[in-house]
């Protein structure tokens, strides 16, 4: 697929991402000027940053399809990076998944998002979907768990989403915050949003029993987005959906299957993403190979609304086992730090 053949670095700089709204589909207003009559589905297009109710129907339309007869297809692929102390950033593996999204208008206004997501590590010199991978810091192999969320559901109303619970183990107080998003104008008839959001709440792979997956007792994660659109699209009364470039990335303790413990560092995820408007037909083909070798549903959205909505990390408590420990086990080491030049001893 051609919008797919960007590559990571032009893809992810700023000037690129301005650059490759080119590659959204050049005809997507223009088709849906030319379908007879409005959308069923009634939606505030007059841009205004100030009001909850535009924000809320502008992006339920960038995040899905507010019409609920289609589902919206998402593509991301990036890289993900380990960091540690007193050495160089380290590339693990690529990252490549997809989600399949739905909505249902609520009778409030508000919509209902439901999602099913999956996410594939590839090797990052073959470029083929691992399901082993050979741990540099520990020289252990072990086994790959991609990325397989069902569902990730919330609801966008014109006040503020809720911090996701993930199971219960995120509490929060429900606070009424008209929903304002970071929206800006950008150059050549394009528009920026810029989400994102920072956690820390009790993991759900506690060490006393997940003792080589476990990162610690608290589970910090932050994620942020760009997301690139064309003003025309945002204002056009036709589109139910927004097409859209974008950037992601996550910061997120070392992934489980890692078995690194609680070892100093992190996983840096740096992506890019898009809109996929031919559905199934335009992603990679061993992706949905390796999707359907799963399980069929993961090619489709989900059509009634349930849950709980988890994050991998809960998922992964709820489907795999510990990892033995073996005798004298320890979590690896980061380097010492490297002396730029000798030091003297005291006389």
């Amino acid at each position: 697929m051609d919008d797919q053949n960007f590559s990571r670095r032009e893809s992810m700089g700023f000037a690129a991402l301005m650059a490759g709204m080119v590659a959204l589909p050049a005809t997507a207003s223009a088709a849906a000027k030319k379908a007879k009559g409005k959308p069923k589905v009634d939606f505030i297009t007059k841009i205004d940053f100030k009001d909850p109710k535009w924000t809320r129907d502008t992006y339920a339309r960038l995040d899905a399809d507010i019409d609920p007869t289609k589902e919206k297809c998402g593509w991301i692929k990036g890289k993900a990076y380990g960091v540690r102390p007193n050495e160089k950033v380290r590339t693990l593996f690529d990252v490549e998944g997809f989600s399949f999204v739905r909505t249902k208008r609520l009778e409030d206004g508000s919509y209902r998002r439901m999602l099913r997501e999956v996410v594939f590590y590839r090797d990052p010199v073959t470029k083929q979907i691992m399901t082993e991978w050979d741990n540099p810091y520990t020289g252990e192999r072990v086994k790959v768990v991609p990325i397989a969320n069902d569902p990730f559901n919330f609801t966008i109303s014109e006040f503020q989403p809720e911090a996701p619970s993930y199971g219960g183990l995120q509490k929060s107080e429900p606070k009424k915050i008209p929903f304002l998003q970071d929206w800006e104008y950008g150059p050549n008839g394009t528009m920026l949003l810029h989400t994102g959001i920072d956690m820390q709440y009790p993991n759900a792979l506690q060490p006393d029993k997940w003792v080589r997956e476990s990162s610690g007792v608290m589970n910090r994660v932050s994620e942020h987005f760009i997301y690139v659109v064309k003003q025309e699209d945002v204002e056009n009364p036709y589109l139910t959906h927004i097409p859209h470039i974008g950037a992601w990335s996550r910061i997120t303790p070392w992934l489980p299957w890692m078995l690194m413990g609680q070892a100093e560092g992190h996983v840096s995820y740096f992506t890019h993403f898009q809109t996929i408007p031919e559905g199934e037909k335009g992603l990679p083909a061993d992706l949905v190979a390796a999707a359907r070798a799963m399980d069929e549903k993961w090619l489709h959205a989900p059509t009634e609304d349930y849950g709980p909505s988890l994050s991998s990390l809960e998922n992964y408590a709820r489907e795999q086992k510990p990892a033995p420990v073996p005798a004298g086990w320890s979590p690896p080491k980061a380097p010492a730090p490297a002396m730029p030049f000798p030091v003297k001893k005291p006389e």
